[in-house]
């Protein structure tokens, strides 16, 4: 049996008279890329603030390779690095100097904080930078110095709280590529964020949360395929519309020459549609399919945009 990085069970947290996170759920297998996709204000960060120590659960259970986040703290702390939304630093360091008080904090000899900091500098391009303060680095270069900052002390969990927002196109795929990386060599990593198409590229498994709830969770294959439909649009040469004896399987509309299916597995269906369209001597013009996307799942769950 595959062990959990981390096992959250009817987790809740209010925020005064605001019910903040209700009795959330969520297991994440050890070396799983895991997405946590939601709107602003869905619970996202409140979720990954409690298990990093940052804010008190108000009931239920927060476990990291089994040991529970607020009895054994200090363990679980070390088990996780966290790249923030937010820059709760000094300013007035070099970001070489901020790197090495992190890795102090975690109890690194000087030896090992040496080689931590400058592989991390030189691998996330940030070593022409090491004297810079954070205030003259650009909005890009920030975003990697948070990244360095939690991989410093070499955690086994990584939780990235929106790794990529506000940067250029070209920076969020180098990113990505290096996050692959990370993954690749056997990290569990715990990514929140706005962009569907990083969580699409990214994740082995999401959860769509709102309001607190998670509302469904798998891979976003699973999810387009057991909630979303895709839709076959075949143009046939004949002009006949007797198509139920054969096709009564199907949901679909005819027009203009043209049969449309609405279907849930294009992949199972379009194979089958043609070959029962070629048994009754259908003359077939022109195919085309087009899928559900993560984002039409996400409409259809929460029923607003993942800005809102």
């Amino acid at each position: 049996m595959e062990e959990n990085a981390i096992e959250i069970s009817g987790l809740k947290k209010s925020y005064g008279n605001t019910l903040a996170l209700q009795k959330v759920n969520l297991s994440i297998k050890k070396g799983e890329f895991f997405g946590l996709l939601g709107p602003n204000g869905a619970g996202k960060t409140t979720t990954i603030s409690i298990l990093t120590g940052l804010v008190f659960r108000d009931e239920g259970s927060t476990l990291v390779f089994g040991e529970d986040t607020v009895e054994n703290f200090r363990y679980t702390r070390s088990k996780i690095g966290i790249a923030a939304q937010e820059l709760s630093v000094d300013w007035f360091f070099s970001i070489e100097k901020l790197l090495y008080f992190q890795a102090g904090y975690y109890g690194l000899s000087k030896k090992d904080a040496k080689e931590s900091v400058n592989s991390l500098l030189e691998r996330l391009g940030l070593d022409k930078k090491r004297s810079s303060r954070l205030r003259q680095l650009s909005g890009g270069m920030k975003r990697r110095f948070q990244l360095a900052k939690a991989l410093v002390h070499d955690p086994d969990i990584i939780i990235l709280d929106e790794p990529t927002a506000g940067v250029d196109v070209e920076l969020r795929r180098s990113l990505w590529k290096y996050l692959n990386e990370l993954h690749s060599e056997g990290k569990t990593i715990l990514l929140t964020t706005h962009y569907i198409e990083e969580a699409e590229q990214l994740c082995e498994n999401i959860a769509i949360i709102d309001e607190g709830k998670i509302l469904k969770r798998g891979s976003p294959k699973e999810l387009t395929q057991e909630l979303g439909s895709s839709g076959i649009t075949i143009k046939i040469g004949d002009t006949i519309n007797k198509f139920d004896s054969f096709l009564s399987d199907y949901s679909y509309t005819f027009s203009d020459n043209r049969l449309h299916f609405s279907v849930k597995n294009p992949d199972v269906a379009m194979p089958d549609i043609i070959q029962k369209l070629s048994k009754n001597n259908i003359k077939i013009q022109s195919v085309e399919s087009n899928s559900s996307s993560l984002e039409d799942v996400f409409l259809d769950l929460t029923g607003k945009g993942i800005d809102e």
